[in-house]
């Protein structure tokens, strides 16, 4: 598969410095920055997910009436936790 480039960027030498301060050993400022770009593609489809089902919830409710309270749906949570951390035994 041909690759292709990103835009360069143009950064304050302090933000580069940072940048360079984290690396890990052996990896390249490039791995770095098309790794970032790759989590923040991840977080933001993730964030447009969460958001449609929380709209798609919204609308669900408009139309059948049903809600669910708050608090009953952290009790619920509560417990699933509670039952997992048993089963592990922790």
């Amino acid at each position: 598969m041909k690759t292709a480039t990103l835009p360069s960027l143009r950064v304050d030498p302090e933000l580069r410095a940072a940048a360079e301060s984290v690396l890990e050993e052996g990896e390249s400022l490039s791995a770095f920055v098309e790794n970032s770009v790759k989590a923040q593609i991840r977080y933001r489809k993730t964030q447009a997910e969460f958001i449609a089902r929380g709209l798609a919830a919204r609308e669900h409710g408009k139309k059948t009436g049903i809600y669910f309270d708050a608090d009953e749906v952290h009790a619920e949570l509560r417990a699933m936790l509670a039952a997992k951390k048993a089963e592990l035994g922790q």
